[in-house]
């Protein structure tokens, strides 16, 4: 039965209605249970549901990221993950979902880059508005975020955005507009900057004037994590919902601005009341019961990760390397820090305890079968921090800084990190409590071991009962967990193998040092996990074909930090180079979110972008490598050679700094189109099995109603069918810079061909006049192209609109 939501708020007192307008707790909303209103509970993130746990928990299905997700290209195939990452929020209890992030990658070194969809803002708009149509259709809300703004990590918190109105409503707002317009979102997110000069979470213009007033939105904004800083501005502005909770600016401070008159109580209503329509939305007055979170790993969810893991794929090279021709195959190598460990997704809030991971190693094995031998080497970390150990750690809780008490409560973890954002445990006190980890290490092999320890909050660690790293005494605010933690120290010790090591680590948070995240990690290097590149080499050498598994991980991709330089870390370079001389015969697969430098590219064969594709890293891997999937994605955003003359767009800010989007809408491709010789791959860029001929370029009549309407053929030249994603661009006859305005994805069987047709919107055609703020026609002649990318142009023709 529909509720009367304004029955229901005429009943709500004062204090009532501002209770719905600030979180109860940091994942949940308030109730009110004497008329019946529902608490709604939130989880994060785009590539999965994670629950109230931040580390550890309930485990969750770990889909591919955002930018994995929009290097398909396939819409209905986003829409068909947003449908699984609803029942996946189902099953943690919740009715929100944080997602999806529809920023743009404006700086190639932000380290959010991989939970981005594009450069690009059409293909942006295509995936969010199929991502949250498939989110919506179970009727759990999406939350489109971060309005507005947010395209770098570092001082996100404190700098300012100054983006004109032409770069705003061209390039970074239309992902947001679409999701309002034709997506229907029910929820959007503030980011934590701020907009010339005025915070995303209480800038009037942007909430009220351009959101609700000219969109028409009717859903609930809510503030990202401690991103509210005012009690009447924000709520006037047009924030509905400050979070986590309980609130700081809301509360009896907002009950007390009402009865003041500083605000009126019709704009708590109407904020109150929109929070009650996402309740009936999400169908919490049906379910107003609190569900436990559980763990369904289905195997639907199973067969669609895997077969987006292989459409996201990109084929950057191929020399007639790939597929494999497995008939002559008796042995492979897997070789690289990520060829037994699979990277699956970024850091922070993408973060989830996976239900399994499948490494490429295992996929390879599974895929080649009993008669080919599949080995294994190394070569040289890839680790930022030194590895967790994976075993039982005890851990006891007090709610006082003093250990030497009996414990509140006493658990065990699964690996050597903890991490808690809000909630700890059920009697602790989250704001001043200490814990003291205890575990013992069986050294395995003897030599120098590396031991790392970082916190979010004091620690320090003790071997055998002697201290070997303090982080209590001198701890120092670095780069890790959110910018809240410190850098890792390190220390050497020799290990005698055999034999068992006591490690105890007391931890503290109660120091003032921390805010809502505490946090804590120790890990160890033993001196295998330092790699050979001998046993490396010689490997390379006695196998048919080499798979060498390269990148990044979520500890050199992670919100609230970005990267420092677009080269593979480590020694990782040096390895690549060293194998494709031991081996030609060598696919180089990259793991990242962002783009990396391929110094060694001229020598690879073959190389592929696998990106951060979720649970089933390896078998996706493996169906690509094989030819039984075809390699099905191209990028979405531009790989560079270098960053030079990209130096203001990936400039480290200093606090409060005002970051100007100088290059205004000549950002991504259309950067690149006036420095084209520092293209190492071009947006939309991508091989297929097929071979693709275009011909045959039909352009209909123009009607400003209707749109342009034009057709044309694509014929697949090899001897195996190919996926082909025709990309269509427009450029006006001026300084204007092209555009993607349409595209379309197509399975073509070997030697036939596919007449496929389009219709190019009027608004393609339009710009914004920040004279008259709107949108007209500025020219009415245009290049049409239709493409593999925006550089490999196959049909053009002009477009004179008169």
């Amino acid at each position: 039965m529909t509720p009367d939501l304004d029955a229901l708020l005429d009943q709500m007192t004062i204090e009532e209605q501002v209770s719905l307008l600030s979180g109860a707790s940091f994942w949940r909303t308030a109730s009110v249970p004497r008329l019946g209103i529902p608490s709604i509970k939130v989880t994060d993130g785009p590539n999965g549901a994670r629950g109230e746990n931040f580390s550890g928990g309930i485990t969750s299905a770990a889909f591919p990221v955002a930018i994995a997700l929009a290097a398909s290209w396939d819409v209905e195939l986003v829409r068909q993950v947003g449908v699984a990452l609803a029942q996946e929020t189902k099953s943690k209890g919740a009715q929100v979902l944080l997602a999806p992030t529809v920023n743009m990658h404006r700086n190639t070194l932000n380290g959010r880059n991989f939970e981005c969809f594009s450069e690009d803002p059409h293909l942006a708009s295509e995936m969010a508005v199929a991502y949250i149509q498939g989110v919506q259709s179970e009727g759990v809300a999406a939350t489109v975020k971060h309005f507005i703004g947010n395209e770098t990590e570092v001082e996100r918190r404190t700098i300012s955005a100054e983006i004109d109105e032409r770069t705003l409503r061209e390039i970074y707002l239309p992902p947001f507009e679409a999701a309002v317009k034709r997506a229907g979102v029910w929820c959007v997110m503030t980011a934590y900057n701020y907009l010339n000069g005025t915070h995303t979470s209480q800038h009037p213009w942007l909430l009220e004037t351009v959101l609700r007033q000219e969109w028409g939105f009717d859903g609930v904004v809510m503030s990202d994590w401690t991103a509210t800083h005012s009690t009447t501005q924000a709520l006037l502005a047009g924030l509905d919902l400050e979070m986590p909770g309980p609130g700081v600016h809301r509360g009896a401070k907002l009950v007390d601005a009402v009865a003041s008159g500083e605000i009126d109580a019709a704009t708590v209503r109407s904020a109150a009341r929109r929070m009650l329509t996402l309740a009936m939305r999400t169908g919490s007055f049906e379910h107003p019961d609190p569900v436990a979170e559980r763990a369904d790993d289905r195997p639907e969810h199973r067969a669609l990760i895997r077969r987006a893991g292989a459409q996201g794929a990109v084929l950057l090279k191929n020399d007639s390397l790939l597929p494999v021709a497995t008939s002559k195959l008796k042995r492979v190598a897997v070789i690289g820090p990520n060829a037994m460990r699979p990277a699956l997704f970024g850091g922070g809030s993408a973060q989830i305890n996976a239900h399994y991971r499948i490494s490429p190693i295992d996929g390879l094995k599974d895929a080649l079968g009993p008669d080919v031998i599949v080995d294994y080497a190394l070569g040289c970390p890839g680790d930022r921090y030194t590895p967790l150990i994976r075993q039982p750690i005890s851990i006891d809780f007090f709610n006082t800084s003093n250990s030497d008490t009996a414990p509140v409560l006493s658990k065990a973890g699964e690996s050597s990190e903890f991490r808690w954002f809000g909630p700890v445990e059920d009697g602790i006190d989250q704001l001043s409590f200490s814990a003291k980890l205890r575990t013992t290490f069986l050294a395995e092999e003897s030599g120098i071991h590396v031991f790392g320890l970082m916190s979010a909050g004091t620690s320090r660690l003790h071997l055998n009962g002697v201290l070997l790293l303090d982080a209590w005494s001198n701890w120092t605010r670095g780069e890790s967990y959110f910018g809240h933690g410190c850098d890792e120290l390190l220390a050497e010790i020799y290990l005698e193998a055999g034999q068992q090591y006591d490690i105890d680590i007391d931890y503290a948070c109660g120091d003032g040092l921390t805010t809502t995240l505490k946090a804590v990690r120790f890990g160890i290097q033993p001196p295998s996990a330092a790699g050979s590149f001998e046993d490396a080499l010689a490997l390379a050498a006695a196998v048919d074909v080499v798979v060498l598994m390269v990148g990044l991980n979520d500890d050199w991709e992670t919100e609230a930090e970005d990267r420092r330089s677009i080269d593979l870390p480590g020694k990782q370079n040096n390895l690549v180079d060293a194998v494709l001389a031991a081996n030609p015969d060598t696919v180089v697969v990259l793991q990242s979110g962002s783009p990396l430098a391929m110094p060694w590219l001229d020598e690879a064969k073959a190389v592929l972008q696998l990106w951060y594709p979720g649970q089933e890293c390896g078998n996706a891997l493996a169906d690509v490598l094989t030819g039984a999937a075809d390699p099905g994605g191209r990028l979405p955003m531009t790989f560079p050679k270098s960053l030079k003359g990209l130096e203001e767009m990936t400039k480290r800010h200093a606090k409060h700094a005002k970051v100007a989007y100088g290059e205004g809408v000549d950002m991504g491709y259309r950067h690149f189109e006036k420095d084209s010789d520092n293209i190492l791959f071009p947006f939309g860029h991508g091989l297929s099995y097929g071979s693709f001929h275009y011909r045959d370029l039909q352009i209909g009549d123009w009607s400003q109603d209707e749109g342009l309407a034009i057709e044309f053929t694509i014929e697949n030249r090899s001897h195996r069918l190919g996926q082909e994603i025709a990309q269509i661009y427009l450029k006006s006859r001026g300084n204007e810079g092209q555009s993607l305005v349409c595209f379309l994805k197509q399975d073509i069987g070997a030697g036939s061909s596919k007449k496929l047709e389009a219709t190019i919107p009027s608004s393609a055609f339009e710009r914004w006049d920040n004279e008259k703020t709107k949108f007209n026609r500025k020219a009415d002649t245009f290049q049409l192209m239709v493409g593999r990318s925006a550089t490999d142009i196959r049909l053009l023709d002009d477009v004179n609109l008169q």
